[in-house]
């Protein structure tokens, strides 16, 4: 799985990690969440955009996002859940790999594209609970914003 980086262009897994570490070591006593978020957008094909986010506390942040076209259902229940699912896997590939390379102290959150307003409202607890019974932190909107936001802008 290939990601783009609006400054680096496209990189391998591997490399967008490395460039995370080497963001998060330039200012090592700094406080960073990485975010995980995906959205899709409905055409004739479903677009799904998985962003990962590295933030900085109050100092600026990088992002990197994977997109691709799948013929898929137009059931909201299953987008918002294979949205999920997207998240929880790209998740766990990082957690992993910060558990081996000394960085377990990461904190890692999962924005869902979902919220107490509109459609998906019946489906929070159910993908938070996903989410958490994974192990990770869990947001939804208006908190989501690497779902409803990043990820968002490149599903168009």
């Amino acid at each position: 799985m290939d990601f783009i980086s609006p400054t680096k262009g496209r990189l391998t897994f591997d490399e967008m990690f490395a460039d995370i570490i080497s963001f998060v070591q330039e200012e090592p006593d700094a406080s960073y969440r990485l975010i995980i978020g995906t959205d899709s957008q409905l055409g004739d094909e479903t677009c799904f955009v998985t962003a990962i986010i590295i933030y900085r506390r109050g100092k600026g942040a990088r992002y990197y996002y994977h997109r691709d076209r799948k013929p898929f259902s137009r059931n909201l229940r299953q987008r918002i859940y294979y949205e999920t699912a997207r998240s929880l896997g790209v998740a766990s590939q990082m957690a992993e790999r910060l558990a081996e390379n000394g960085h377990s102290d990461l904190d890692v959150e999962i924005h869902l594209d979902v919220g107490e307003n509109g459609s998906t409202r019946d489906l929070i607890r159910e993908v938070v609970g996903m989410v958490v019974g994974s192990g990770f932190d869990a947001r939804i909107k208006p908190d989501s914003y690497g779902a409803s936001k990043v990820a968002d802008k490149y599903t168009k």
